[in-house]
């Protein structure tokens, strides 16, 4: 008969949630407000807002921000690194912003941006134009020799992403070829293509 002996680790509860207990340092261009349980943060890029669940506190003294948990339960834990994290991510998109740019790879591939709306060209039968949130500025570039490329900005990280996942489902990167729309220095799992029967 095989014996199976489990190991089990206890980790000490004072390691957990580091990332929730570390404190936000606030730039001088940024407000941050706290008015029942919703976060506003203003900078020079714009205004954000995060609503946290009850009991949790945040605090703002000496140009710091703080978010202190309710209780030492496991969710409390895991919901304190996910909101110090939200709350970091705001203060760095009204501050600095975020980008993404993404290539389209393919023979007659084009991007371009008129206002808000992006039109691509996939290799399918009709232009497909793709309209972008307001908080979302866009830029395409193509120059001769090189994929087509679109960069987007905003000082919403999570919304960015969003969209900017959105964008890839339109015509995914396919392994064979690589063609497809692609985030720049992404590595695309290639596939060797079948040989021809002899």
């Amino acid at each position: 008969m095989l014996e199976v002996k489990f190991c089990v680790t206890y980790i000490n509860s004072k390691k957990m949630s580091r990332i929730g207990k570390a404190p936000i340092s606030i730039p001088e261009k940024v407000e941050i407000k706290v008015e029942n349980n919703l976060v506003k943060v203003k900078g020079p890029k714009g205004e954000l807002q995060q609503k946290i669940e009850e009991g949790f506190v945040v605090k703002v003294e000496d140009g710091t921000l703080v978010v202190e948990r309710p209780s030492e339960e496991k969710a409390a834990k895991s919901k304190h690194g996910l909101y110090r994290a939200l709350i970091n991510n705001m203060v760095v998109g009204v501050t600095e912003g975020y980008t993404t740019k993404q290539e389209f790879v393919g023979v007659g591939y084009r991007v371009s941006v008129t206002g808000q709306n992006v039109e691509m060209a996939l290799g399918y039968s009709h232009t497909i134009i793709f309209q972008l949130p307001n908080e979302i500025k866009a830029e395409a570039k193509s120059e001769r020799g090189s994929n087509p490329l679109l960069t987007m900005t905003s000082c919403d990280k999570q919304l960015l992403g969003q969209v900017a996942a959105k964008i890839r489902s339109l015509r995914a990167p396919e392994p064979y070829k690589g063609k497809g729309i692609k985030f720049q220095g992404e590595q695309i799992r290639r596939k060797a293509g079948k040989s021809a029967g002899k």
